[in-house]
Order: structure tokens, then sequence, then C-alpha cells
């Protein structure tokens, strides 16, 4: 495969060990990141693979702001950064609660991470980004933005402000190899069922062109129709936000979001017929 994408792992208890033997295989097998999502102990697990990798950037994406207090956070962030020499990524969001203020949170946040660490090894900055606001702050204070669910139509817009070579654009893309797309696009609607809950993402979705699937899925959630959510989850929106199908077409997706200027697709791997491994078993084979 001409453009290998970035993995996201997560190491599970009971299989850490299992985890890290991972991680090396993605480096070795040439994908161009390792991202962890924020359940579990993501720090631990970025000290680790600072040692068990050599050359592959890693990070976090994302750690949620209101978990832990910056100047904490900054000290394992800046030894991971020394001890990887440069390949760690720190991405930061602001989860998915109600936050009244979090673009002033997040820009407190990143002052207090840059402060605490002061001459130290800095890592990389990323912040979880869906829409134009957080991502202009990220263009002001940050390395890179990361995205996670976003629509591959609307990327191009979405992109249209960044003006530095230098930034980081990653996206969290749910990934499903299966020659029976159905059965695929099944997993993805049982993924992405939490997501539409939450009306920051819901937002995000109307701006990118989907109102009417939105406002059928607000108006299955108030009724309590749990079978209406899902089915207003169209084929047509759930193929812009993830992807599935066989390996050809996945492996065509994944150049679609480098062709839409997103330097680090994060494939999320999940699978028909078993759990993370199975499906990064699925993923090797598709990108060998």
């Amino acid at each position: 495969m001409d453009r290998m994408p970035a993995v996201s792992l997560v190491a599970m208890p009971g299989r850490r060990a299992r985890t890290l033997e991972l991680a090396t295989e993605i480096e070795q097998r040439g994908f161009i990141g390792i991202f962890g999502p924020s359940f579990g102990d993501l720090m631990s697990l970025c000290v680790s693979l600072s040692h068990v990798t050599e050359r592959i950037p890693f990070g976090s994406s994302i750690l949620p702001i209101y978990q832990r207090p910056a100047a904490d956070l900054a000290q394992t962030a800046s030894y991971i950064a020394e001890v990887s020499e440069g390949r760690f990524h720190l991405g930061l969001g602001v989860s998915h609660g109600d936050v009244k203020k979090p673009l002033a949170d997040t820009r407190a946040y990143v002052e207090g991470i840059r402060e605490a660490i002061g001459d130290k090894p800095m890592p990389k900055v990323v912040l979880a980004t869906l829409r134009t606001k957080m991502l202009q702050l990220a263009l002001e204070i940050a390395d890179g933005a990361v995205w996670a669910n976003a629509a591959l139509s609307h990327m191009t817009t979405s992109l249209s402000i960044v003006d530095r070579d230098d930034f980081f654009v990653g996206n969290m893309v749910p990934t499903v190899i299966d020659d029976d797309r159905d059965a695929a696009r099944a997993v993805h609607r049982k993924t992405l069922s939490g997501y539409v809950r939450l009306p920051n993402y819901r937002n995000y979705w109307k701006e990118a062109g989907y109102t009417e699937e939105m406002a059928a899925i607000e108006a299955a959630l108030a009724a309590g129709d749990r079978d209406a959510v899902g089915a207003a989850m169209h084929d047509r929106w759930l193929d812009d936000v993830t992807l599935s199908g066989s390996a050809a077409q996945v492996r065509e997706g994944i150049d679609a979001w480098f062709d839409a200027g997103v330097s680090t697709p994060i494939v999320v791997p999940s699978s028909t017929s078993g759990g993370q491994l199975k499906a990064l078993e699925e993923l090797f084979a598709a990108c060998a």
C-alpha cells in the first residue's frame, strides 16, 4: 500500500503485553502512527510505546483536560517527549460533557502545560477539533488538530483555513473490513450510536450537510425510540464518516482521506467477527 495510515490502539487489561507486541508490529509494517483513545491508562501506554518502538510517531487522541491537572500531566508528557526523542503527540480535548467554556478552558490548559514544562522537552500539542473555532485555536496555540468521525465530504472546507505546512492533521476513522458491507455498517451504527446522542457532534454533522439525518435522529432521541435512531443513521452519512467494505474499498477510502488533506488518517479498527485483535489482523492483511 503506497500511503499507510496510522492505527488506533487500546491496551485492555489482561492484554497489555500483547498490545505492546502489536505496537512493534504496527511499526514494522510501515504504518505512520499509533494513537490511543481516552479510555484506559493512555499515558502509561504512551510511556511503554516510547520504549518498545523506535521510529513511529505516537500519542493520545485524546486526553480529556478536566481529568488531570495540567501541571501534573506536563511532567509525564515531557518525560515521554524526551525518551521518545520528539515522537510523542499530546492530544487534548474537552471530551463530550456539557462544557461551558471549551475554548477558554482549552487555552488555559495548554498554557498550563507549556508553563509547567518550561525549557524541558515539549511534546507536540494537538487539539481535538470538530468545528472552526476550535481549529482556529489549534492553529494559534498548538501543533495540530485531530478530528473523530469527521465527514470526508466536509474536510476540504474545514481545512481551508489551515495555512501552516508543519500543522498535524489527523482524523480517527471507524473502520470495518468485510466484503459484506451491510454487516460492516451494522458495526459502525453500534459504534456511532453514542456519538449521535451528543449535541456537539450533531451540530458538526449538520454543518457538514446532514441536517435531515440529524433532525431525524433528534426526533428519535426525543421519542426514546432506539430503533428509529439506528434507522436514521443512513448509509450516505455513514459511508462519509466511516470506512467499510472489502480490503480494496477500505484502501481506496484511506487514500481519499489523504487526498482530502488529512496527513494522518487514524484507522480505528473493528470487526464483524471479533475484537481488537481480529480487527488488527484484518487491517494488517488489507494493508500488506
